[in-house]
């Protein structure tokens, strides 16, 4: 399966991160990326069907490079060793909620939020969760939505947010750094004849976070 040629090129590049290496294999990642893509256009699809907001999406727009900024880093390897694609109607640099696939070999996982919001985003959701707490409640507590997300966000606070008080009974669904929910997949995952409805059931539940994130932000 076409599939499989990207947890074999991934794991080969993970073994030989240099460019040498990978100029020599060019060929094969313009390949393994083709497919990737094709595959994202899949899911964009299969999304469409409980959310029509991605249709306009288009896959240049979502497929991340395999290169890596080694700038400010530490790590200087030059390339990823993972295949990562962020589906937002809103545009990947969005403040709002998108769907996010991660193909690597032994760390994959499907996952929806949008990463590294600003203080002043972060004091929206916090409020409108408080303001809101039963219906978030009944989102997150799920056990259809828990089926697949059993932990929401990410990188928590060790205290109450600033103009939250400790003593609030959800405090701990307020000290997100992140909002965002992650289910991770093992790699024969998509490799079953019935992934694509699989990542259709888990994007409808995350949909459902989605939803409640924009109505905070105000999308």
């Amino acid at each position: 399966m076409e599939l499989e040629r990207i947890y074999s090129f991934l794991r080969e590049l993970k073994q030989n991160n240099n460019r040498e290496w990978f100029n020599d294999h060019k060929k094969a990642y313009d390949e393994v990326r083709a497919i990737f893509e094709a595959y994202t256009q899949q899911i964009i699809n299969r999304i469409a069907v409980f959310d029509p907001t991605v249709m306009p999406v288009e896959v240049k727009d979502c497929v991340f490079r395999i290169y890596r900024d080694v700038r400010f880093s530490n790590n200087k390897l030059p390339y990823k060793t993972h295949m990562g694609a962020y589906i937002n109607p809103k545009g990947r640099k969005s403040d709002g909620f998108g769907y996010y696939i991660h193909l690597e070999p032994g760390n994959s996982l499907l996952g929806g939020g949008s990463i590294g919001l600003p203080t002043k985003q972060l004091t929206l959701i916090r409020e409108s969760i408080s303001e809101r707490i039963d219906e978030y409640i009944d989102i997150v507590e799920d056990p259809e939505f828990k089926k697949y997300f059993s932990t929401v966000g990410e990188d928590f606070l060790k205290s109450a947010p600033k103009g939250f008080s400790k003593d609030y009974e959800y405090i701990d669904y307020l000290k997100c750094k992140e909002y965002i929910c992650s289910y991770p997949i093992s790699d024969d995952f998509v490799l079953e004849p019935t992934a694509l409805d699989e990542i259709g059931l888990v994007f409808e539940q995350a949909k459902r976070y989605g939803d409640f994130i924009n109505t905070a932000l105000g999308y």
